[in-house]
């Protein structure tokens, strides 16, 4: 792909299922879109907010159709939290909390529940889905609190952490990780494990692969959105900051099992290698899970095709062998 708006190439590996193929045909120029607004700009940012809104609710509704669940609406620890029951749920005392993605400035609990409720079905899990305040209106530190309060008050009410699945999806991995360090450094323990998919592990854009597959990935440019994004998230002076880009981390004073999963089209792929070997220098058991030709959260976007299934069987597979539950269909 060249980014220029008039000579878009996407490459189509033979590689891939012929359903993974056809998605890619039909994804659209990520240069033909706006930039994304200045830190500062809160009408702009109001605007990306709600197309995002009406875009998330429009993909979710097909996953929702899909599957059988229950949704009821809490507030957990000051926060607004959506909490998924799925199909043939009983209580047996395991759970996870999620952090939707988003570009931490867009999306929210509810235009990200299609996403949600496919990991509920997949892992038999309830599913807390906290509605965390976004960029620019909260700053990384804020976001974070708020998911370890939540995290805090389910532990008040019964949680236990051996228990305890921490999933984050794209930017929503990287605050599962850095919450996850947040709760570690702040003596709240650690929860059984952590399954980040395409996570946004580094805001800075220092990864190798920014450059390398920038003219692979067909999911955004840096230049237009994530430098935007980043700033509005966090100041430049505080972006390698492990609350804002847990890869920065210190994992040898623990961290919980890992699954990072994700595509060899994504930009954002340096970040999931070096989590990878940050965590495995720690002694941090952690599984990286990479899938040829594959784009940005593609497990639930390109949701039939066989890699999304290997990988939601991997990620299913990866959450029951430290919570010991049972068999689900992928």
């Amino acid at each position: 792909m060249n980014s220029d708006a008039g000579t878009w190439s996407l490459n189509i590996p033979q590689t891939i299922s012929a359903e993974a193929q056809q998605f890619l045909r039909g994804m659209k120029n990520p240069a033909l879109g706006p930039n994304f607004p200045h830190a500062d700009d809160a009408a702009g940012w109001a605007k990306v907010r709600a197309m995002a809104e009406q875009d998330g609710k429009a993909k979710s509704a097909p996953l929702l159709a899909r599957f059988a669940h229950v949704v009821t609406e809490q507030t957990i620890g000051g926060m607004r939290v959506l909490d998924i029951r799925p199909t043939g749920w009983t209580d047996n005392g395991t759970a996870a909390v999620y952090t939707h993605g988003g570009a931490h400035v867009m999306y929210s609990a509810e235009s990200s529940l299609g996403r949600a409720v496919v990991f509920a079905h997949t892992t038999g899990l309830r599913v807390f889905s906290i509605d965390y305040t976004v960029a620019p209106i909260a700053k990384y530190n804020q976001m974070s609190d708020e998911v370890v309060g939540v995290v805090r008050e389910l532990l008040r009410g019964g949680q236990s952490l051996k228990k305890l699945v921490i999933y984050g999806d794209s930017s929503g991995g990287g605050l599962a990780a850095a919450s996850i360090l947040k709760m570690r450094d702040q003596g709240v323990g650690l929860p059984a494990a952590a399954v980040l998919v395409s996570p946004w592990l580094d805001v800075t854009s220092s990864g190798d692969t920014e450059a390398t597959l920038h003219d692979a990935d067909p999911n955004q440019l840096y230049e237009k959105h994530g430098v935007f994004a980043a700033e509005a998230f966090a100041p430049p002076a505080e972006q390698r900051h492990p609350y804002a880009s847990p890869v920065y981390g210190d994992f040898s004073k623990g961290f919980p099992p890992t699954l990072i999963q994700g595509g060899l089209k994504e930009t954002l792929l340096s970040g999931f290698v070096r989590m990878y070997q940050a965590l495995d220098a720690a002694g941090v058991p952690v599984k990286l899970d990479l899938y040829e030709g594959m784009i940005h959260n593609f497990q639930d976007r390109i949701f039939d095709c066989p890699e999304s299934a290997l990988a939601r069987k991997k990620m299913r597979d990866f959450v029951a062998s430290f919570l010991g539950t049972g068999a689900r269909t992928p």
